[in-house]
């Protein structure tokens, strides 16, 4: 039976298609996608390079408009959104964690938290940020800047940052790709379980077995059409 008072899916892709040019012509980057996501789940996305799983997470978060096919994000069809609504959208129920760490690097560990709640009216910033940087781990860090972190000290802060906006859905797209495998590990065993406790849905982006496995469901990709876990 129909629940009219159930959350909408975090996402919904339906016939998805993006075709990019190229100085050899139109290349067909996603073929007909369909792909959900429900309330809480842990999804991950794995298929060789060039299949498309980048391109998703970018059409899927309204970073890239689709050639063709609908995008509802909370519900909310992407299409009938203006840019400014489609960031306000982002900002306010989706977070983004990338193999790249993306950290401001002049400002501090805790600033990098704070600053984007601060620019979203949270009033409570800087204290929102004073918590998510212990419950990754680095209070003793908080006030070292980016270059004086290393690689898995980064990337918790990026993880701080995603879901100190308190995100209905988390895109991460391969978190640990630029780490070594002791803090690949950490970082894995961090995101899963401060993810499990805000009960954030997840996207996983990865070429890790052994991480994708730890999702709840696998989502397989290749030539730009999903093959399985759909």
């Amino acid at each position: 039976m129909f629940d009219a008072s159930a959350p909408p899916a975090p996402l919904s892709l339906s016939g998805v298609c993006l075709t990019l040019p190229s100085a050899a012509g139109p290349v067909d980057i996603l073929r007909g996608v369909d792909f959900d996501v429900a309330p809480g789940e842990r999804v991950a996305i794995v298929g060789p390079s060039g299949c498309g799983k980048s391109s998703l997470i970018a059409v899927a978060a309204g970073l890239e408009r689709p050639t063709r096919g609908e995008v509802r994000l909370m519900g909310e069809d992407l299409a009938r959104l203006s840019e400014d609504r489609r960031a306000r959208l982002r900002r306010g129920r989706v977070s983004l964690v990338f193999q790249a760490f993306h950290l401001l690097p002049n400002m501090t560990a805790e600033e990098n938290v704070s600053t984007p709640l601060e620019i979203a009216g949270e009033r409570e910033a800087a204290a929102i940020a004073r918590d998510w940087i212990g419950r990754v781990g680095l209070s003793a860090r908080a006030r070292h800047y980016p270059h004086q972190l290393s690689g898995g000290e980064q990337q918790r802060v990026a993880l701080a940052r995603a879901l100190a906006a308190n995100p209905a859905l988390l895109f991460a797209d391969e978190p640990t790709g630029n780490l070594d495998a002791a803090n690949a590990a950490a970082v894995a065993d961090l995101m899963f379980s401060l993810v499990a406790q805000t009960g954030a849905a997840m996207v996983l982006v990865t070429h890790d077995d052994a991480l994708a496995a730890r999702a709840d469901r696998i989502a397989r990709m290749f030539d730009g059409r999903m093959i399985a876990g759909l």
